[in-house]
């Protein structure tokens, strides 16, 4: 990575930081944009340089966050099992969402805006999971790959869904290691 490409990941991740240690402390809601600029140490024109919208400081992934999951996704050993591999990819991605998570779950869940909003992430780490696993099955397998991949994230998604207010991160990955196990298909 050039210099320059680190000092606009550095500024990004600034702002980002910025943003969501005051939406922790005043809400989503009641933060500006101004607020963040100024708590970055950045203009507002900076802010939009890197970010659309205030939506966009909680949802748009780091830049460097795909590359982290298509890490995962490489270090699966050929011929392990695929639940097993799908498994091992879930519970790493969601591990790298740790600083993160929860703090955007309540935050979605205190603000009407951001309840409705759209994650590129889910659709993106879908769409390269779906990628991955069509080169780890064979092309008369496609129908089973395709539903072992659709199984896990049902999984993944049911132990989000599912996780209490109360429940720290760590009893989340508990959740949804015990999602995983209950969705394997049988004889895999």
């Amino acid at each position: 990575m050039s210099l320059r490409q680190q000092k606009k990941l550095a500024a990004w991740r600034a702002i980002r930081a910025a943003a969501l240690a005051l939406f922790d402390k005043q809400g989503y809601e009641a933060t500006t944009i101004e607020e963040i600029a100024a708590a970055a140490n950045v203009s507002r024109a900076t802010f939009f340089n890197y970010f659309a919208d205030k939506e966009a400081v909680v949802f748009d992934l780091d830049p460097e966050e795909r590359t982290r999951w298509l890490a995962l996704m490489d270090e699966r050993p050929e011929g392990e099992p695929l639940w097993d591999s799908i498994t091992a990819i879930l519970l790493g991605v969601n591990e790298n969402l740790r600083d993160r998570m929860p703090l955007q779950r309540r935050l979605k869940a205190e603000s009407p805006a951001l309840a409705q909003a759209t994650q590129s992430f889910g659709k993106q780490l879908g769409a390269d999971l779906r990628a991955w696993v069509a080169t780890r099955v064979p092309d008369q397998n496609d129908v089973k790959g395709a539903l072992m991949l659709n199984l896990a994230l049902a999984a993944s998604s049911t132990a989000y869904q599912t996780w209490p207010s109360g429940e720290s991160f760590d009893d989340f990955l508990e959740r949804l290691d015990t999602c995983l196990r209950l969705a394997r298909p049988q004889g895999d």
